[in-house]
């Protein structure tokens, strides 16, 4: 793309950018912190909840800080391996969004979420804001491809690449006009969850199949990989189950800290995210 479309693109988003100007220069936020915030409200809109980004340049500076105090508490909520313990709605965002919205109903879409924000981090945040963060970023940070922003690699959200001075954006299209699909960059590990089987009750591949298709739809399993079996190991006793969608992880899961059972033909199989580490009982 040549450098009049990157200047089309920055047109198409200026109430993007002045929003996130504010954060960063106005408010003082930490870049790290204003492109999260920026990355959520975008997750927010794209997944359906409602449109909060276009009603904030009519805000005061104080309203737009508010709003940016509840998107943090979003984010940070999803960095959490707990449920938030009460009914903690989100009051200020609510008012501007098609359906009443808490912090436990972002925390049941966790990975859909949380594979949404590394979507726009990456396509949208990191391309449109690129010369802003240039302005705040140290000296030795702007100079660095990509460039140095603390708090990135997140430990939730993952790395962010941007390049200072960015002379094209070939892999960006305008927002509402990509259609972005979770599945196109989440990976196969972001769509696996970890099952285990009880000692003594043997399940096979095609009820593994049967019963997460029976409740989740047909197609959304897309490979079942159990532990081999050898002369020591008599039972599978734990498998990997890669399903098509992000989306299908959060119904399995349902925002559950722990393991969540399943039966089938009377046997039992435990369902947690790939990569989460069991939740010891206490």
């Amino acid at each position: 793309m040549s450098i009049s479309s990157i200047e089309q693109l920055h047109v198409f988003h200026a109430r993007d950018r002045k929003i996130f100007t504010k954060l960063v220069l106005h408010f003082a936020r930490s870049p790290a912190e204003s492109l999260l915030v920026m990355a959520t409200w975008f997750w927010l809109e794209d997944f359906g909840f409602g449109d909060t980004l276009s009603s904030l340049m009519a805000f005061n500076d104080p309203i737009i800080a508010d709003l940016a105090d509840e998107a943090v508490s979003c984010f940070r909520c999803l960095e959490s391996p707990e449920p938030p313990q009460t009914l903690d709605w989100i009051p200020l965002t609510t008012r501007f969004m098609a359906n009443p919205i808490s912090l436990q109903i972002i925390y049941k879409n966790r990975y859909s979420a949380i594979t949404g924000i590394k979507n726009f981090l990456s396509t949208v945040c990191s391309k449109i804001f690129s010369d802003i963060l240039q302005l705040v970023l140290p000296p030795s940070s702007r100079i660095s491809l990509p460039m140095n922003i603390p708090g990135f690699p997140h430990p939730t959200f993952g790395g962010i690449f941007v390049r200072p001075h960015v002379m094209a954006m070939d892999s960006i299209t305008p927002r509402g006009l990509w259609g972005w699909n979770a599945n196109c960059i989440a990976t196969e590990n972001d769509r696996t969850v970890f099952l285990t089987f009880s000692r003594g009750f043997e399940v096979s591949v095609s009820e593994v199949k049967y019963c997460f298709t029976r409740r989740f739809g047909d197609g959304c399993v897309e490979g079942v990989f159990m532990q081999e079996k050898n002369e020591d190991v008599k039972q599978s006793l734990y498998a990997r189950l890669v399903l098509d969608s992000v989306a299908t992880v959060d119904k399995i899961l349902r925002g559950s800290p722990k393991p969540v059972k399943f039966i089938v033909n009377k046997k039992h199989i435990w369902a947690r995210k790939y990569g989460d580490k069991p939740k010891k009982e206490t």
